[in-house]
């Protein structure tokens, strides 16, 4: 893809991810297999790539309940909204709310829960969204599903074998996909890891 044709992406609000010390287990990064999701059914694509999203964003056994830093919340009725300070990196010194296992930042899950929760309760303004690790899913699942959101069909890239194009495109949102300002141990076997969660997503898909 040439130059211009990169600089014209659309650029999405930054979701914070993590410090730039993935591994944090010390496993080799060939050895990352990140956990199945939690929601059922759905396009193994997309599936593979949010694996591929929070293997770099959060790469831990149990990431849904991970806030930035390595502590966990317990209550998943809403985002946990816990602003922990940033200890390393071009950020350092501020903090960041991002938690659950695509690292989301509480206004970019309010602004993407307004228009893809599946089961959000209440009414208008005090409407609130479930951080349940299923409602994780469906959410960056209905977001990554959307060409509008992206300005291109993200799931026809994938069918096309456009992974790196892809991972260009959302790494203004997930700086740790690579390309961007927080880049990490892990960016650079993205594309393997994506390669090996879609070998799987299409043998659970009986493809």
């Amino acid at each position: 893809m040439g130059a211009l044709a990169l600089m014209a992406l659309p650029v999405v609000e930054k979701v914070m991810g993590w410090d730039g010390s993935l591994p944090r287990s010390g496993e080799p990064v060939g050895s990352v297999t990140p956990i199945p999701l939690r929601m059922k059914g759905g396009d193994p694509y997309i599936r593979a790539l949010m694996r591929t999203i929070s293997a770099s964003e959060s790469n831990d056994p149990r990431p849904y309940s991970l806030i930035y830093g390595g502590d966990r919340f317990e209550d998943f009725s809403q985002h946990p909204d816990r602003c922990v300070p940033i200890v390393a990196g071009p950020n350092l010194g501020d903090c960041t709310t991002a938690a659950g296992r695509y690292q989301f930042i509480t206004s970019t899950w309010l602004e993407q829960a307004q228009t893809y929760h599946p089961n959000p309760s209440g009414l208008w303004r005090w409407r609130s969204y479930s951080f349940e690790p299923e409602y994780q899913d469906a959410v960056v699942y209905a977001w990554l599903s959307d060409p509008q959101a992206w300005g291109v069909d993200l799931a026809q890239l994938l069918r096309d074998g456009a992974i790196e194009e892809v991972l260009y495109i959302l790494s203004p949102t997930w700086t740790s996909l690579g390309y961007g300002i927080e880049t990490n141990s892990m960016s650079a076997s993205l594309p393997y890891i994506y390669e090996e969660m879609l070998r799987e997503e299409l043998a659970i898909a009986g493809n």
